[in-house]
């Protein structure tokens, strides 16, 4: 079985992002983020996205997330492609490697 832990989710809307969780946790798990980046143990989504479009230019980012999967902590970013397609980007967070990536459907 998969061990994982999501941290809060991090929606990207049209004009900005919001941190997406239930109220009771979200304090809880951006001070955990900030942590974690504090002690440069992850790197800030910013670095992580950009390195993304140098590395995949196009597409829409739909979602990221922080979770902690076997050990490792990984962001997932949802990437619609401009062909329709959402493909689910896994990179390290801490070096920021590429570490997984998944086709999901077409979206309508």
């Amino acid at each position: 079985m998969r061990h994982r832990r999501k941290l809060a989710p991090i929606l990207w809307l049209l004009a900005g992002l919001s941190l997406a969780a239930a109220p009771a946790t979200a304090d809880s798990d951006h001070n955990e983020i900030r942590r974690l980046r504090q002690a440069k143990r992850i790197l800030a989504l910013d670095t992580i996205i950009a390195n993304h479009r140098r590395d995949y230019p196009g597409g829409k980012l739909l979602e990221a997330e922080l979770e902690f999967e076997r050990g490792h902590y990984v962001y997932e970013l949802m990437i619609l492609e401009e062909n329709g397609v959402v493909r689910e980007f896994e990179y390290d967070a801490t070096s920021g490697e590429l570490w997984r990536l998944h086709s999901a459907k077409e979206h309508d």
